[in-house]
C-alpha cells in the first residue's frame, strides 16, 4: 500500500552498515573508568596521619589502627551474615524453615545487643585512655629539654617566635630531631587551628588565649604543616614548612638568622599583621621584649579579621 502522492522507490537497497569500534559493556566501561581515574586521585594523596614521624603520630595512628579493628570485629560479620542469609533463605532451599509467627529470641537478643555494647566500651576505653595519655599539655617524656616555641596565627601566615633564641620566623619552622617542642600558640586575629599532620595533635588557636601543645619529631625530614580551620580568603595558601634537624644543624640555622633580617618589634610586627600572604620564609635576627605576651593581652592591636580585603603591604626581608 502506498501513502498518498509518495511512490515506493523501485528496488531500494539499504545501505551497507559500517563497522566502527565495538561497544564496550556497562561493567567493562566502569572498571576501565575507575582504572583511569584511580591515578589521578593519587595524585593528591601525600604521606601524613597514616606516616608518622613522632611519638605522638604514632599512637594517634595506633588508636585509629585499634579502632577499625574493633569496629571491623562487628563489620565483617554483619557483611558476611548478609550474604549467607540471601544465599540460605532462597527460594529454592527447601531446607530453610518459614516461621512467620516467630517473635522473640533471648539469643538472638543477646547477640544482637551484647556485640554493640562490647564494641562501644571497647572503643570508648580505647579513646578514653588515648586521649588522657596525648594530652597536649601533657610533656612528653625525654632526657633533654624541650625547646620553647611561640606560635601567632596571622592573616594568613605563621609567625614563629624563639624566645630563648631571641630570633623568629614566617612560615617555616625549623626544629632539633629527637627533642620535645614545647608550643605556647594564640591567634592575633580570628579562630586558627594549627596542625602537623605527620608529627600528630591538632590544636587551636584563639584571639587573646594560649594553648599549649608538646610535639616531637623523632628523625630529620621536612614535614608540612597546615591551617585546618577556614580564616578567610588567603585560608588555602595559609601553610608552612616544617624541618627537623640534626642539634648542630639548628645552632646554625639559629646563627644563620641572627645575622640578617629585620628585628621583630611593634612596627615590624604591625605591618606583618596586615592582611597578605607571606612569598617566602621569613625571619627576624632579633625578638623586641615580650612581644608575645603583648600579642596576648592585645597590647598589640588584633588583625583585621577576614573581612577586610587581602592588603599588599610590604613583607620583611627575606631569609
Amino acid at each position: 500500500m502506498q501513502r498518498a502522492g509518495i511512490a515506493n522507490p523501485p528496488n531500494r537497497q539499504s545501505p551497507p552498515r559500517l563497522r566502527g569500534p565495538r561497544r564496550l559493556s556497562i561493567r567493562a566501561f566502569a572498571a576501565r573508568c575507575a582504572g583511569m581515574a584511580a591515578p589521578l586521585a593519587l595524585t593528591a594523596c601525600r604521606p601524613a596521619i597514616l606516616d608518622p614521624q613522632g611519638s605522638v603520630g604514632q599512637a594517634e595512628k595506633m588508636i585509629l589502627i585499634d579502632s577499625m579493628a574493633i569496629m571491623l570485629a562487628i563489620v565483617i560479620p554483619t557483611i558476611v551474615a548478609i550474604f549467607f542469609f540471601a544465599w540460605w533463605y532462597r527460594a529454592s532451599n527447601k531446607k530453610a524453615r518459614y516461621l512467620p509467627d516467630w517473635a522473640y529470641s533471648g539469643r538472638v537478643e543477646l547477640v544482637v545487643w551484647g556485640i554493640p555494647a562490647l564494641v562501644v566500651m571497647l572503643l570508648g576505653g580505647v579513646t578514653w585512655i588515648g586521649s588522657h595519655d596525648l594530652d597536649p599539655a601533657k610533656p612528653l617524656p625525654s632526657n633533654s629539654p624541650p625547646l620553647q616555641v611561640q606560635v601567632v596565627s596571622l592573616d594568613w601566615k605563621w609567625l614563629f617566635i624563639y624566645p630563648n633564641q631571641r630570633v623568629a620566623s614566617v612560615n617555616r619552622l625549623v626544629i632539633p630531631a629527637g627533642a620535645p617542642v614545647h608550643f605556647l600558640l594564640t591567634s592575633a586575629s580570628v579562630m586558627n587551628s594549627f596542625f602537623v599532620p605527620q608529627l600528630g595533635s591538632m590544636i587551636y588557636t584563639m584571639n587573646g588565649m594560649i594553648s599549649e601543645l608538646n610535639l616531637q619529631a623523632d628523625t630529620p625530614g621536612a614535614f608540612r604543616g597546615v591551617s585546618s580551620h577556614y580564616s578567610g580568603d588567603g585560608f588555602s595558601d595559609m601553610h608552612f614548612e616544617v624541618l627537623a634537624v640534626s642539634d648542630d644543624k639548628f645552632g646554625e640555622w639559629i646563627e644563620a638568622a641572627r645575622k640578617d633580617g629585620p628585628t621583630l618589634d611593634a612596627e615590624s610586627y604591625a605591618a606583618l599583621a596586615k592582611q597578605n600572604l607571606a612569598p617566602r620564609p621569613l625571619t627576624y635576627r632579633a625578638v623586641d621584649g615580650d612581644i608575645f605576651e603583648q600579642i596576648v593581652s592585645q597590647k598589640l592591636p588584633p588583625g583585621p579579621g577576614p573581612q577586610a580585603e587581602q592588603s599588599s603591604a610590604a613583607s620583611p626581608k627575606e631569609h
